[in-house]
């Protein structure tokens, strides 16, 4: 069974497209930045040729302890997605060896989405709380080894760079499950079953 757009959607998919390709070649309203925004202009992860960015101004008014406060966020936000990708990738071609839980194999186990249902109700209470002591514990948090003795001008930019791979992350993360959930709904649309 292969999807198949209604007409209607697919005329207003192509209306859409139209005015967002031409709202790109619009010429540019020119406004006053902010100091505020100035101020987190030099801030890791800022890239040219956008700088920084930030078009729903969320930042705007805010001191620097919350900016810090966002960035760290962020940064934890990042790190969870790129965990997310990577488990989410791997089980497609490697299982480990055993049992999740007495008597489900983690080879029983399906891929993405579909595994939410497999997982027993004893497994997600084990996340849900060590997800909770990391996250109001701090457990697995800082340590005074292992961090790189690095020079100024490369630590910002190993900064920028996991700010920046963390961002991408958050997105495959987001395409992932929303390409995993639409085969689940719709089996075969994607036309690898």
């Amino acid at each position: 069974h292969i999807f198949t757009p209604e007409p209607t959607m697919m005329k207003l998919a192509l209306i859409a497209s139209l005015v967002a390709g031409a709202a790109a070649f619009a010429p540019a309203s020119k406004q006053a930045s902010s100091s505020a925004l100035k101020a987190f202009e030099n801030e890791a992860g800022v890239i040219q040729p956008t700088g920084f960015f930030d078009p729903f101004g969320l930042s705007k008014g805010k001191d620097m302890a919350t900016f810090d406060q966002y960035r760290t966020a962020e940064l934890k936000h990042g790190r969870v997605a790129m965990l997310c990708v990577i488990g989410y990738v791997v089980p497609e071609f490697y299982r480990f060896p055993g049992d999740i839980a007495p008597g489900l194999k983690f080879a029983d186990v399906p891929n993405g989405v579909a595994a939410l249902s497999a997982i027993p109700a004893l497994g997600w209470a084990q996340i849900f709380f060590l997800v909770g002591a990391v996250d109001y514990w701090g457990v697995l948090g800082d340590f005074e080894y292992g961090k790189p003795d690095l020079d100024a001008d490369t630590l910002a930019k190993r900064q920028t760079q996991e700010l920046q791979n963390g961002r991408l992350a958050m997105l495959a993360t987001l395409e992932l499950l929303r390409h995993d959930s639409q085969n689940y709904v719709s089996p075969g649309f994607d036309g690898l079953d």
